[in-house]
């Protein structure tokens, strides 16, 4: 499946994004937010996915810059995410590039993101972005600004790696106590052993103790997602 190139930006930074079309009508638009690494192969995959299961799906940038390797994407990383003000509006930016597109106008619109993108995902929720769906793949779960009662209109779905270094269980309760603060309606898997990265096959690969890909909850979590936006969009 081709992958269309959309130019925006933010604040004058030049981004791109990669668009990917289903073959018949959208049932609705998603942005898929990355992992660290930005666009890659493994985000483009789950973009093509996304796209023959029927959504209209657009790669945000975070950047700006092609990623070298992973010290490049936490050098990268670091800035972007200082402020949460400015990270949200980097995360914004990449929303408008979607809804702003001929094909999405009218349709109802999803956030989906992986590693550092789940918790971007996450942000536009708290940020109360015009959503109907904000979910994470082991995404991390602390924000510099906790969402605001009433202010989440997407409805949550949190994929997690019980076994994730990055999110320990502190983190997860006060993430719960969070959403249910702010009225989220949310819904959370967790699953046993799981590390890190749990999506991503090449994540052995890596050799880091803190990752790993488990194809269970890889099946699990994507049925997951792809069951809540049935429910939604019924």
């Amino acid at each position: 499946m081709e992958m269309e190139q959309v130019d925006y930006e933010d604040g004058g930074v030049a981004l791109t994004g990669f668009l990917a079309k289903p073959e018949g009508t959208p049932r609705a638009a998603v942005l898929v937010l990355p992992t660290i690494a930005n666009c890659n192969a493994p985000m483009v995959r789950r973009a093509q996915m996304l796209a023959q299961a029927g959504y209209l799906v657009l790669v945000a940038d975070f950047y700006g810059v092609q990623v070298r390797d992973f010290d490049h994407a936490r050098e990268l990383a670091g800035p972007l995410r200082a402020s949460a003000q400015g990270y949200r509006q980097r995360l914004h930016a990449g929303l408008g590039a979607l809804t702003g597109l001929p094909e999405a106008q009218g349709l109802p619109v999803a956030a989906v993101g992986y590693c550092m993108g789940g918790q971007a995902a996450l942000e536009l929720a708290r940020d109360g972005a015009d959503l109907v769906l904000a979910a994470s793949f082991h995404g991390l779960l602390d924000t510099q600004a906790p969402a605001e009662p009433g202010a989440v209109k997407a409805r949550i779905l949190v994929c997690h790696g019980d076994a994730d270094p990055l999110v320990p269980r502190e983190q997860v309760l006060g993430f719960w106590q969070e959403m249910d603060a702010a009225g989220a309606n949310w819904h959370f898997h967790a699953y046993s052993g799981v590390k890190h990265g749990f999506t991503e096959p090449g994540s052995d690969a890596r050799g880091m103790a803190a990752i790993g890909y488990d194809a269970s909850a890889d099946r699990e979590s994507w049925g997951a997602l792809i069951d809540l936006l049935d429910e939604i969009l019924a």
